[in-house]
């Protein structure tokens, strides 16, 4: 007897059991949202450059909409939010952007879309490609680095990684810290040899817009919120997104 709860019919059949139960138990009206939702189904989600198309069917009303996030989690995540909101809270979503340095777009240019994103380990590198390859209807260009006077085991990994997922890697300086920028870069480069190497950050950043065409998906991965650089102790200011829009403007 209360707020009403909600859940997306993505979770596994135990969770969305174990939460029905719980409803039952406490007399809550329980929402479902996701492919599968009774309250807000998805009907289709199309992934784009910029963001995702997404047709709905919500409390018995068709709805179509923008949402300027990638990654179809934050689909589900932002449709149980306004299931939860109620009101007015769907017709908002197109307006909603995301939290500064995760999966952050950044600039679009030339029909294609820059984001900015804060992985810096080879398992948050692959779920952020994996999040950002169906909006790219062309390739998926990566610049990445990996931090200094940090686990150097995760450099090649880092690399594979990239290497795997990414149409183009572009290898540059994330915050060298204390250790030889260069020494960084050819550990990750040893296991991506078909990479670019570019050590300015911002030379790589400008390479791979350069290198955008229609359709293509550019991130920007490692430093996402940060607002320096450390190199050789000294840390300058460095902002991936502001890099970006100056570059794309």
């Amino acid at each position: 007897e209360g707020s009403p709860g909600a859940y997306s019919t993505e979770a596994d059949a135990d969770t969305q059991a174990a939460l029905r139960a719980v409803a039952a138990r406490r007399r809550l009206r329980l929402l479902s949202v996701g492919a599968a939702g009774h309250d807000i189904r998805i009907g289709r989600a199309t992934p784009l450059p910029d963001g995702q198309a997404l047709e709905l069917l919500a409390f018995g009303a068709r709805q179509s909409l923008h949402l300027a996030l990638p990654g179809r989690f934050q689909a589900d995540n932002a449709l149980l939010a306004a299931a939860l909101a109620g009101g007015d809270a769907l017709a908002g979503l197109p307006r909603l952007r995301g939290v500064r340095g995760r999966m952050e777009q950044a600039a679009t240019l030339r029909g294609a879309s820059a984001y900015v994103d804060y992985a810096h380990t080879p398992d948050a590198l692959a779920r952020l490609l994996t999040a950002l390859r169906p909006h790219a209807t062309g390739r998926l260009i990566c610049v990445f680095g990996a931090g200094g006077d940090r686990d150097p085991g995760k450099r090649p990994l880092m690399g594979e990684v990239v290497a795997r997922l990414a149409d183009q890697a572009i290898i540059t300086d994330d915050n060298p810290r204390g250790e030889a920028p260069a020494t960084i870069r050819a550990a990750i480069r040893a296991a991506a040899p078909g990479a670019l190497e570019i050590g300015g950050r911002r030379a790589a950043i400008a390479a791979g817009l350069n290198l955008l065409r229609p359709g293509d998906v550019l991130v920007v991965a490692g430093k996402g919120h940060e607002s320096g650089q450390t190199v050789a102790g000294v840390t300058t200011p460095f902002d991936d997104a502001s890099v970006i829009r100056e570059l794309a403007a």
